[in-house]
């Protein structure tokens, strides 16, 4: 049986070497390891060996099973790896050719709806800001006057990060802790805006657990709810690059601001779809709810280590996906991180659609 084996295994890895190809490699296969191979059949009688003959014999059987593997495995790598040479040996690419057509890649619109917002409010102005996603409870919550028991808090709506941290840390839920850092690390007067990345724990067709939110924050002497409203209507006039924009302004509850007002715009319908502008009381019309604003709350400005009675200002608050989807017609909020390709083609923007107010916000 010995004098077997060593002459099996010697002819079974010489064919092997001897292999031209992976097809020829793959017919050696099966006739050593397939079913009806010539080592599966030495397997098939260890079971009627005695025990004393399976001892003696299975190492040696197996051992010629893991060499002619060993041996198969080898020699595919080598036969692949000369294929690839000699495919890279025939194919030239010459880069100095010209291209055969524009590169395919699309800007997002919730990056083009934020170049939109920049270049808009950098006229009016405002500088962006930003801060970290990962936030302190106080930063988040408690420096924007918002209380140990306030819903926003529970863990159904707000995500922890476990581990032992000096403060309990979170996703942030909102951009508005910006706000506080900002006024802590500069000097009024401030104007500024803060889009980015916020969480929560919620997923339906209007609402994702990861979204984008954009702030803004004015602090100065002398501030009004005045001058609120006309940002917000300027705004809102450039960005949807219409001049016949109303708003209207219902008194709300926030705990950041004080007093507080839900931004509804009115619209018309045009079409069967839903368009914005004109009043939202004519007929035919309606209005809609697109932003969350105030003056900002005097312990807020405190927290920050500002006098209230020295400084005044305004905030206010939207999602950018939101603002998107009211801008260029979608009716659905998750498609927005699916990554479907067929999607951005569709609603996506060529690298060379950058937003200016002269040539147009949304071009």
């Amino acid at each position: 049986m010995t004098t077997d084996l060593d002459q099996l295994r010697q002819d079974l890895v010489a064919s092997i070497d001897a292999a031209a190809g992976l097809d020829a490699l793959e017919a050696i296969r099966v006739h050593a390891l397939g079913k009806q191979g010539a080592i599966t059949g030495l397997l098939k009688t260890l079971g009627g060996m005695s025990p004393e003959q399976r001892q003696a014999e299975g190492p040696r059987i197996h051992g010629l099973r893991e060499a002619v593997t060993a041996a198969l495995g080898a020699r595919k790598d080598a036969l692949e790896k000369a294929a690839l040479d000699a495919r890279l040996a025939s194919e030239k690419l010459d880069m100095t050719l010209p291209v055969d057509g524009v590169p395919a890649g699309s800007v997002h619109p919730v990056s083009q709806v934020m170049d939109e917002l920049a270049e808009i409010f950098a006229d009016l102005g405002f500088a962006v800001a930003s801060g970290p996603e990962i936030e302190d409870d106080w930063h988040n919550f408690t420096a924007l006057n918002i209380p140990e028991t306030h819903p926003a808090r529970a863990m159904h709506d707000t995500f922890y990060l476990a581990g032992e941290h000096e403060r309990p840390m979170v996703l942030r839920t909102h951009t508005s802790p910006v706000q506080i850092r900002t006024m802590m690390a500069n000097k009024p007067p401030i104007r500024i805006i803060a889009p980015g990345r916020v969480y929560r724990s919620d997923s339906d067709a209007t609402h994702t657990p990861m979204f984008h939110q954009i702030e803004g924050l004015v602090i100065d002497k002398g501030i009004t709810l005045g001058h609120l409203k006309w940002t917000l209507e300027t705004f809102l006039k450039a960005f949807f690059e219409r001049d016949d924009i109303v708003l209207r302004l219902r008194p709300s509850y926030f705990p950041f601001t004080e007093p507080s007002a839900e931004v509804d715009v009115g619209f018309t319908w045009t079409n069967g779809k839903r368009v914005i502008g004109g009043s939202g009381d004519a007929a035919g019309g309606g209005w809609m709810e697109v932003l969350g604003s105030g003056m900002v709350h005097r312990k807020v400005i405190e927290a920050a280590g500002l006098d209230p009675n020295e400084w005044q200002g305004f905030a206010f608050g939207t999602g950018v996906d939101r603002l998107a989807m009211l801008k260029y017609g979608m009716d659905d909020l998750r498609p927005f991180f699916d990554g479907d390709l067929r999607w951005l083609k569709h609603y996506g923007f060529s690298a060379l659609d950058v937003p200016t107010l002269s040539g147009g916000v949304g071009a």
